[in-house]
């Protein structure tokens, strides 16, 4: 994202903090100033959130809400929505979760919320703050809140306490992803977990992950059994359809977790960084933006220019036609398959074996760029998420062994813990830990 208060051609590298006190100060620093003081070390997600909340005259105390809509009109209005028919799987994967005093709720396109459920003192934190079945939770309308700026931004999202911009829910946290029509590839809605902190870790947003890509398939599957004119897509604009979640379109495969290639053939580091940049993006990213995602330090506009028309020069040749489209912003023709996105589809589908053995490396592991460090984080925490949830000694034992999981202490606790005592397994394991206690000491 490009701060409004530079002129987008360079960007300087920030360490980026979610401890609570400081988001708060840095919070309270933005909204007193009235967004004159630059929200230093806040996610740039969460940051220019706050800005676009900022210029939509949100009252950080008290949003202007709709009001929501009559029980009838509400009932009416879900019951016709795409959504409605993939709601059991939805209760189905998120069971657990609402068991467990979290929320899950589902809204349509517009950020109307259509469907809201949960129990305990999580839902009534919800009901209290306005979280409930037919109101409005736009970015234009309460702030940030990830429902919101998933929709705003088109792809997952997790606001942690006081990155929420409206100050009722900043006891709150909450991670959401958008969900896709499979006909037009246009967004339906949003799913999205909220309660306590872990609804923003990394299991929440591997779960709603999961859940949307699972909702994906099943809308996909039922719109095949259609004829075509029997098809009534649900058009919400251009194809927004993102490299990682849940649909997959054929087209050129790029690999960014090993030596960069596009379908086999070497790729230069920085044409491979803007391809999953575009990817990750598919309504473009302005020549600004793109410069702040490349570069932690200083790239002009003219520097990103010329390094995106060698690019063109580069993936010319890929069958099917150009691999890019247009300059205003810089986006791609079509969807492109990438290996991270693969192994975000086996995590999706429950297989973590089959995860790990398509992840051998972290993506794009030589890049510096912030926008790649961002995807080789998320699919990382993901991963390791999977891996020591799914407590099976094999995958625990394959994650340990790489240069990610040798220190990881939970993974090595988890495997000490689930190898039979006496085995080279076990004795390996607290061999490791005893080290990794030593080095901490």
């Amino acid at each position: 994202m490009v701060p409004d208060s530079t002129d987008g051609r360079s960007a300087a590298p920030v360490a980026l903090h979610r401890d609570a006190r400081w988001v708060r100060e840095a919070y309270e620093r933005f909204v007193g100033s009235g967004g004159r003081r630059a929200p230093e070390g806040i996610d740039p997600v969460v940051a220019e959130s706050w800005r676009r909340s900022l210029r939509s005259g949100v009252d950080p105390d008290g949003p202007d809400g709709d009001g929501g809509l009559a029980d009838a009109d509400l009932e009416d209005h879900r019951s016709r929505h795409p959504l409605a028919v993939a709601m059991p799987l939805v209760r189905d994967l998120t069971g657990a979760a609402t068991s467990e005093g979290l929320v899950v709720a589902v809204s349509d396109e517009g950020g109307r919320l259509l469907w809201v459920e949960g129990r305990g003192a999580g839902r009534r934190t919800a009901d209290r703050v306005g979280f409930v079945e037919g109101a409005v939770w736009r970015e234009e309308l309460v702030g940030t809140n990830a429902p919101g700026t998933a929709l705003a931004t088109r792809r997952p999202v997790q606001v942690i306490g006081a990155e929420h911009f409206w100050r009722p829910v900043q006891g709150l946290s909450c991670t959401a992803a958008p969900v896709h029509d499979p006909v037009t590839g246009g967004v339906l809605g949003v799913l999205d977990v909220t309660g306590g902190r872990v609804a923003a870790s990394p299991v929440a947003l591997s779960l709603v992950r999961a859940t949307v890509a699972s909702v994906e398939r099943e809308l996909a599957a039922r719109s095949a059994t259609l004829p075509d004119a029997g098809r009534t897509p649900w058009v919400d604009g251009p194809d927004l359809s993102r490299g990682g979640v849940g649909r997959r379109t054929a087209g050129p495969e790029l690999q960014v977790l090993g030596p960069p290639a596009l379908r086999g053939r070497p790729l230069a580091l920085r044409h491979a960084e803007i391809l999953l940049l575009l990817a990750e993006h598919p309504r473009g990213l302005s020549a600004e933006e793109l410069a702040v995602l490349l570069h932690p330090g200083d790239l002009s506009l003219v520097a990103i220019r010329a390094e995106v028309s060698r690019l063109r020069r580069a993936v010319g040749a890929v069958p099917g036609g150009p691999l890019l489209a247009g300059s205003r912003p810089y986006r791609l023709a079509r969807p492109l398959a990438t290996d991270a996105a693969t192994v975000r589809d086996l995590l999706a589908r429950g297989d973590v074996r089959g995860a790990l053995a398509a992840y051998p490396e972290q993506v794009l592991r030589r890049s510096v760029a912030p926008g790649v460090e961002r995807v080789r984080d998320e699919l990382a925490a993901e991963v390791r998420a999977a891996v020591l949830a799914a407590r099976d000694i094999r995958v625990v034992e394959a994650w340990a062994a790489r240069d990610e999981g040798a220190d990881d202490h939970a993974a090595w606790s988890l495997l000490a813990r689930l190898a039979a005592p006496g085995t080279p397994r076990a004795a390996r394991a607290k061999a490791r830990l005893a080290l990794l206690d030593r080095d901490l000491s």
